[in-house]
């Protein structure tokens, strides 16, 4: 089953980040050397002011002790003068000026540490400047590296405005491309983007859809898977809308299926499950699952990622019936892996699928009749191989009154998944009680009769005649099946 739908295009948000983390990094660090500086301005007027001022009390200690001295040598001077006639003269002038010699020289000793201290300051001042140079430097650095980064930014702005309207114009060639198909085929074949169901092989509306193909193709080759999977993440809802449109499409071709999924496409579009609240979103996001859900490496991925959940939790919010059929076409998808039958019941596939019937548009109806198709056949296989015991999921599950009421339904793709759906399940005699208690044996009985498909019918009535309790029931109730 394909769903194709419609593109748009948007950039990588790496560099928006790295510029921002820049603009705060910068900030942080301008903050940081303007606190620095006026730090470092302060503490240089601090120690100017301390030197200042011990130069100043130095000057001023020598000047009250050179006055003092003075004074002392004055009186000493004239006491000498009046004590010259009975002590030498010559003695007391060796004392002074020995005491003077002394003074002087602690007066040299104070001078030196000042100078000293001067010294000190002077030589930090100079640390100090290195180190705003240093600063103003880096600070020069990374505001070169911000406007790169801000052209940087420009330029892939630019780019994105220039993307995002090539996908509009596709978008919009892609609906008026659409709406041509709807007017010329009045309405009766669906059109790419819309179709679901893998058994729609019809070659006019592939003929139909060729220009939207080739735009799409075209904007694939230029813009590249990366690109158009990073818009999947854009703000602008309508953004996203087309670009899940394109994987949807791109996913239709099995050519592209491997590598949307090794780019994280899958991983993408079950987040956009999990974390939109746009219906529009989740049926096209379905869609693409759904899309991706018919390669059976693609299955497991889905499973192991959580989808059955995301697609179960989906199904029980949609109301738009299109949501419900890409929902049903992705499960019913799912139901056709052996391997995934426990884990589809398990994590509420199944019920989910079931769940669906309340809408009871023909579309959802069919793809939900696939997925019970689907998943009997694997419960058939599986008991054929002897890797399964018990009655069906589906009928513990209470399955068996809409399927018969379904079995003869008027829309062909419905009766015909429903029918190939009972004659799986008849093929397990453990099934047989509850299908002939159920009127399944009623419809069992029609499709080897006049079902229109040779082979569904053949299947009836190989199913009738291998299983003795519906041979028991047949003879009881005089029925010929020949």
């Amino acid at each position: 089953m394909k769903v194709e739908n419609m593109l748009k295009i948007k950039e990588e948000f790496d560099y928006k980040s790295l510029s921002r983390k820049l603009e705060i990094q910068l900030d942080k660090l301008i903050a940081e050397h303007e606190r620095q500086q006026k730090v470092f301005q302060d503490e240089i007027e601090r120690i100017a002011l301390e030197a200042q001022e011990r130069v100043d009390e130095v000057e001023q200690n020598y000047a009250d002790a050179l006055e003092k001295e003075k004074l002392k040598y004055h009186k000493d001077y004239m006491e000498s003068v009046r004590r010259s006639n009975t002590e030498p003269t010559m003695l007391l002038a060796l004392g002074e000026v020995a005491e003077i010699k002394q003074k002087l020289h602690n007066e040299i000793a104070l001078r030196k540490a000042a100078e000293a201290e001067v010294d000190n300051l002077e030589n930090q001042l100079i640390h100090w400047k290195n180190t705003e140079n240093a600063r103003n430097a880096e600070f020069l650095k990374l505001r070169k590296m911000l406007e790169d980064e801000e052209q940087q930014k420009a330029k892939l702005e630019d780019e994105i405005e220039l993307l995002q309207s090539q996908l509009l114009q596709i978008s919009f060639e892609a609906d008026e491309s659409r709406r041509n198909l709807d007017r010329g085929l009045s309405g009766e074949i669906p059109s790419p983007v819309d179709s679901l169901t893998p058994e729609s092989n019809h070659q006019e509306p592939r003929e139909s859809g060729n220009g939207e193909k080739t735009s799409m193709v075209k904007l694939f080759e230029q813009v590249g898977l990366h690109k158009i999977l990073s818009l999947l993440e854009s703000e602008d809802a309508d953004v996203r809308i087309h670009a899940v449109k394109v994987v949807a499409n791109l996913a239709a071709e099995e050519s592209n299926q491997e590598r949307i999924v090794e780019a994280g496409g899958l991983t993408s579009l079950l987040t956009l499950l999990r974390s939109s609240t746009d219906e529009t979103i989740h049926r096209v996001a379905a869609g693409a699952i759904a899309n991706l859900a018919m390669n059976e490496t693609n299955q497991e991925l889905i499973m192991s990622q959580g989808g059955i959940s995301l697609l179960s939790l989906t199904a029980t919010k949609a109301e738009d019936p299109q949501t419900l059929r890409m929902v049903a076409g992705a499960i019913a998808n799912l139901c056709g892996n052996d391997k995934l039958q426990g884990k589809l019941r398990a994590e509420g596939g199944i019920r989910a699928l079931l769940g669906m019937v309340r809408c009871k548009h023909p579309d959802v109806l069919a793809q939900v009749a696939r997925g019970i198709a689907n998943f009997a056949k694997c419960e058939s296989r599986a008991s054929t191989q002897g890797t399964k015991s018990g009655r069906s999921v589906l009928i513990e599950d209470g399955a068996l009154p809409w399927i018969v009421q379904n079995a003869n339904n008027e829309a062909s793709p419905i009766r015909r998944h429903i029918e190939l759906a009972l004659c799986h399940l008849a093929q397990h005699e453990v099934n047989a009680k509850e299908m002939i208690n159920g009127g399944a044996l009623w419809e069992l009985v029609r499709i080897s009769r006049d079902c229109s498909r040779e082979d569904i019918r053949a299947l009836g009535q190989r199913t009738l005649k291998s299983s003795p309790s519906f041979q028991v029931e047949l003879k009881r109730l005089r029925i010929d099946c020949g």
